[in-house]
This record gives C-alpha cells, sequence and structure tokens, in this order.
C-alpha cells in the first residue's frame, strides 16, 4: 500500500463530510439538473469532476518535485495548508444565510455538453479550487513512505470518485433535493457548523503532526 492506512481512512471520512456540505459545485451541479434534468446534471458533475483531475494532477507534479528538492518544504506546505483548513473551518462556521436559496428554478433547459463544458471551465479557472487543492491533499502525504507522486495518485483518485457519486447524485435527483435544499436552512446550517468544527480541529492536527 503506498500510502499510510490511517491517513487514508481519515482522507476518506474528511472528504465524504466536505462533499456532503452544500457548496459552490453541489449547488452548480443542483442548477444545472434542475434546469437541463438528469442527464445536464451528472455530465456538470463530470465536467467538475474532469477539471478536479487536472488540479490534483498539478499539484502531484509541482508539490512532489519541490518536496524532492527541497524536504523541508513539505514541512512549510503542510503548515499553511493545515492554517488554510482552519480559516476554511471558521468561514464555514461563520457564514449565514444564503447560498441554497440562491438555487434556480427549474426551467429554461441546459444541453448535456452545456452542463459538461461549464462545469469544467467554472471549476478548472476558480482560484479558491486550486488553493484547497495544494492545501488538502497534502496533509494525507507521508513523505516517508516514498512515491509521493503515488500518493497524490491514490488520493486524487479517491477524491474525484466521492465527488463524482456524491454531486453525480445531487444533479441526478435534482428535481427533488433542489426543493430540498431550499426548505432546509437550518439543517444547512448544521451541518456548516459539524463541518467547519471538523476541518479546524483537523487542520490543526495534521499540520503539528509529525
Amino acid at each position: 500500500m503506498p500510502i499510510d492506512s490511517h491517513l487514508l481512512t481519515l482522507f476518506v471520512v474528511t472528504t465524504l463530510v466536505a462533499m456532503i456540505t452544500p457548496g459552490p459545485d453541489m449547488l452548480f451541479v443542483l442548477g444545472c439538473g434542475i434546469k437541463g434534468g438528469p442527464r445536464a446534471g451528472l455530465l456538470a458533475t463530470a465536467g467538475v469532476a474532469s477539471s478536479e483531475a487536472i488540479h490534483v494532477a498539478l499539484a502531484a507534479v509541482g508539490l512532489a518535485a519541490l518536496f524532492a528538492a527541497v524536504p523541508t518544504a513539505f514541512v512549510v506546505v503542510r503548515v499553511v495548508g493545515g492554517l488554510y483548513l482552519v480559516y476554511l473551518g471558521v468561514q464555514m462556521i461563520r457564514r449565514r444565510k444564503g447560498g441554497v436559496a440562491d438555487v434556480p428554478a427549474a426551467g429554461g433547459g441546459m444541453s448535456g455538453r452545456r452542463a459538461y463544458v461549464n462545469g469544467l471551465v467554472t471549476n478548472l479557472l476558480n482560484p479558491k479550487m486550486v488553493t484547497f487543492t495544494l492545501a488538502f491533499l497534502p496533509q494525507f502525504i507521508d513523505p516517508a513512505l516514498g512515491r509521493v507522486w503515488l500518493q497524490f495518485v491514490v488520493l486524487g483518485v479517491l477524491l474525484i470518485v466521492i465527488e463524482f457519486l456524491i454531486d453525480g447524485s445531487v444533479g441526478v435527483l435534482a428535481g427533488r433535493i433542489g426543493g430540498w435544499l431550499r426548505q432546509r436552512h437550518a439543517a444547512r446550517r448544521r451541518i456548516d457548523v459539524a463541518t467547519g468544527g471538523l476541518f479546524i480541529g483537523l487542520g490543526f492536527r495534521l499540520a503539528a503532526d509529525r
């Protein structure tokens, strides 16, 4: 196994919790599903996942080379990334109402091709997603195991698969889930607080670990 089993388990749990929290990607897929139907929702997810694959590949190539050339850079990346996760957690907890209420209403139509391209381009050019990938993945990498690039590949594939399964389900079931999300502000608030707390704890723990 090219990756630490404990870190792998922690990664999967954290990713699952993060992905079920309604965020920009989920709301985008939701809107596409409502406008264009299940196929558009699924293809929008495919576009988002494709852009995430590019983010992971760039992070793997760049950071693996950096860690090999400057071993101490790994510590810096972990600390900075951990602090960024803490920042994200605080922002989630502080976030007020909004976002979900802005889910578009049904109608207007959207082709599958347009949904895919919009998902690809929107997420690919989102600097926050690039920053998150660079901050998140290194927290679960252990250079002592070697083959850092392979650890990135394993984590990246898991991240994309989990994202596709969750957001894809939202896209396919967009009609029902859209109404549910618009009516459940209190539930979303509790999810935000729980996820924010998880990110804060994770950020401090992983940045300080080893």
